[in-house]
């Protein structure tokens, strides 16, 4: 008894040992910071394409924040995040970080002085991206403003507060890998597939998450909540009554809106104007890559039965004897979203708006409370908040009647409380 006593603290003190030899990663020594005029200019001018692709700015900008100098809160169900700075600032920034530690971190999540990211920030993604595009990256950070914002500190339960936690779902959940093309498919094909895996990780959004907060690989691009939004699915699965085809994805994503599915709004809305500073080029390989995600080729016979289909309720509440339901919704968004004879996309029609057929109500009540500013979807045109307008009765009313007329879905379950939840949530974001 005794020597295996012995025994199991040994084997208990090595593990613990290499569990710490595992989750330790050594300082890359500072350098000094760079020269502007060091980085060729069409190196920067790649960088800040690629920065625009992945939504660099969305995640490590505050509201109200200097550009790229962090501070941007992340709720998560583990507690909240806050992005970092990433200019050149030597003291609260990345300035004395060398091309290796930036890559280093990008790719293995592991910072300058080796202690290991939090992945909110999607280095599991990032891992794919190849090393001219992140010498691209590094560039352009290294050339933007300084700016001395120290870190906010972050606000998460224990034990995940102790970053050494983080070795064990790395061990569970990461592999560093870098992009491996398809033999089998297109060159445009491998590049929408390498943008949307690694550098605009659309994953992070679009696929939901296990209970330790990994995206679920066996679920990839199933649709998820995210800031109270639904990422919907990229898949097969996703419930649009017009399958979302490479042309009009490509729509989508160049302009913020079409006409067959309705509007970018929420954190939908960053991902467009991020993806504007990539060439045409990559956003229609995207658009190719996740339209063969959900075989939409093949569904396109689809698209004229569901179009007609949504323009023949124009003509709903028209005649006589039209129900109290009927009368708030003309009253409140017909003028607007009345389409007749063709989907216009400046006012596209609800009969065909993803928003309807999810299963969770968020993106359509959304848009109802908070409205869709001349910033998000379409540039310069606005869709007015109604939430100081109409009660959650009346919004109740409006959800209720467009889900039941304009769909053959099952009513949404308890949404006098859904829409309560989302407009007190939105009355404390504000």
């Amino acid at each position: 008894m005794k020597y295996l006593l012995v025994a199991v603290v040994a084997l208990g003190l090595l593990g613990i040992l290499g569990f710490f030899a595992f989750a330790w990663y050594p300082a890359i020594p500072p350098v000094a910071a760079a020269a502007p005029r060091s980085f060729a200019p069409d190196l920067i001018t790649k960088g800040q394409m690629l920065a625009g692709g992945g939504f660099c700015a969305e995640c490590h900008t505050a509201k109200g924040g200097a550009p790229y100098a962090g501070g941007y809160p992340m709720a998560t169900p583990f507690g909240t995040m806050y992005s970092t700075n990433i200019t050149p600032d030597p003291d609260t920034g990345i300035g004395t970080w060398s091309e290796a530690a930036f890559a280093r971190a990008m790719r293995e999540g592991v910072a300058q002085n080796g202690s290991l990211l939090y992945p909110a920030f999607p280095y599991d993604h990032f891992t794919r991206l190849a090393d001219e595009d992140i010498a691209a990256l590094y560039a352009y950070f290294m050339t933007r403003p300084p700016v001395h914002a120290p870190a906010r500190a972050n606000d998460l339960q224990f034990p995940l507060n102790i970053r050494y936690t983080l070795a064990g779902w790395r061990l569970l959940f990461f592999r560093s890998e870098r992009f491996a093309p398809d033999a089998g498919k297109s060159a445009a094909w491998n590049r929408g597939a390498y943008l949307a895996e690694g550098l605009s990780h659309c994953g992070a959004c679009h696929t939901p998450r296990n209970r330790l907060g990994a995206e679920s690989a066996s679920d990839a691009y199933a649709g998820a909540v995210i800031d109270n939004w639904v990422a919907p699915p990229l898949t097969v699965a996703n419930p649009a009554p017009v399958p979302w085809t490479q042309r009009e994805l490509q729509l989508y994503l160049h302009d913020g809106s079409t006409a067959l599915h309705g509007v970018a709004a929420g954190p939908m809305a960053p991902v467009v104007h991020g993806l504007a500073a990539l060439p045409e080029a990559d956003i229609e390989a995207i658009a190719l890559y996740i339209a063969d995600l959900d075989g939409a080729a093949g569904r396109t016979a689809a698209t004229a039965g569901a179009v007609a289909r949504a323009m023949s309720y124009a003509s709903l509440g028209t005649g006589q004897g039209i129900d109290s339901d009927t009368r708030l919704y003309f009253a409140a968004c017909a003028s607007c979203h009345y389409n007749a004879g063709a989907p216009n996309a400046l006012r596209p029609d609800l009969a065909l708006s993803s928003a309807l057929y999810l299963a969770d109500p968020n993106n359509l009540i959304q848009p109802v409370l908070q409205g869709i500013a001349s910033r998000e979807g379409i540039p310069d045109i606005v869709m007015p908040g109604f939430g100081h307008a109409l009660s959650d009765n009346d919004i109740v009313r409006i959800a209720a009647y467009l889900r039941r007329t304009r769909t053959n879905l099952p009513p949404w379950p308890d949404l006098e409380s859904k829409i309560a939840a989302l407009r007190a949530n939105d009355a404390t974001a504000h």
